[in-house]
């Protein structure tokens, strides 16, 4: 499985920008997909999770205004990010789970200014 995540770049506080992961190879659709992040100085955090099923969970900081979705006909996970903050500012990757087995993509930057 390899997934290459999209989307990131700089926005101004209050703005909104949409992530993308594909993945290829097989076994989309029963994987549990996630997005995390990592800021400058601190370690990796889960952003949202979203099960096979659509069953979905969300980091505290980001309820209300972070949402993630799946398609699993292009074999695609979304990150749709609304009301962005500063605190927002990381590199966001995305991460696949299948049969016990992880996968990583190469993160995307998001950068929120002031």
């Amino acid at each position: 499985v390899q997934l290459q995540a999209s989307g990131g770049g700089l926005v101004q506080a209050g703005g909104s920008l949409r992530l993308s992961c594909a993945a290829s190879g097989s076994g989309f659709s029963i994987s549990v997909m996630g997005w995390y992040r990592q800021a400058p100085g601190k370690e990796r955090e889960l952003v949202a999770t979203i099960f096979h099923f659509g069953s979905t969970n969300y980091a505290d900081s980001v309820k209300g205004r972070f949402t993630i979705s799946r398609d699993n006909a292009k074999s695609t996970v979304y990150l749709q990010m609304n009301s962005l903050k500063p605190e927002d500012t990381a590199v966001y990757y995305c991460r696949s789970q299948l049969s016990g087995t992880e996968y990583w993509g190469k993160g995307t930057l998001v950068t929120v200014s002031s």
